[in-house]
């Protein structure tokens, strides 16, 4: 493994809020995206503070959310936010082998692939996210209260994953959840 600067739990949720707030009042992205960052990682490698585990919504971009540049955020995007194999091994592997020590699950407002497991009949491969999301929510309609269901249902399964629940108690590392708003740009811890 890696060595790696670690930071505590509650200094990286400080950081993730306090670019957030940056973002809301930003017209551009702030993170550092320069030629000396993308150098400097590409010799010593990444060493990114939180996991963020999100929607593909092309509205919704973590480093831009988080005022975070390269190398910071270790981004992990699947629609609707669901969790299987494939994200539960890049989870391992970032807390594993990157030394994170956060993991936010972070839905949206407005989120599509909710709204299709609620008004939906999907087909094909949607019908694969659709079902989990379904899983998540119920019978709950209400697409607000519904993402946050699905949140959880994340969370639920990344703490249930062994590796990681094995993690967590030798690591400290930890799972939580939020919401991004879409039309103002806030996050909103649940």
């Amino acid at each position: 493994m890696k060595e790696t600067l670690q930071i505590t739990v509650k200094e990286a949720v400080e950081k993730l809020l306090s670019g957030n707030k940056q973002y809301i009042g930003s017209k551009y992205g702030v993170g550092d995206i320069s030629k000396e960052k993308r150098r400097l990682t590409s010799l010593h490698g990444q060493s990114p503070y939180a996991i963020i585990v999100t929607c593909s919504d092309s509205r919704v971009i973590p480093e831009h959310i988080f005022s975070a540049g390269i190398g910071e955020l270790f981004v992990i995007r699947l629609a609707g936010n669901v969790i299987d194999d494939h994200q539960l091994g890049s989870i391992e592997y970032a807390a594993g082998h990157l030394g994170c020590r956060l993991i936010l699950v972070m839905g949206h407002t407005h989120c599509g692939a909710v709204d299709a497991a609620i008004n939906g009949n999907p087909e094909n491969y949607i019908k694969f996210i659709t079902d989990e999301i379904r899983l998540a929510i119920g019978d709950e309609t209400d697409t607000a209260k519904a993402c946050e269901l699905n949140v959880a249902h994340s969370i639920r399964i990344i703490e249930d994953s062994l590796e990681i629940h094995h993690m967590e108690e030798d690591t400290g590392l930890r799972v939580m959840g939020a919401i991004y708003d879409i039309e103002s740009g806030e996050v909103r811890l649940l």
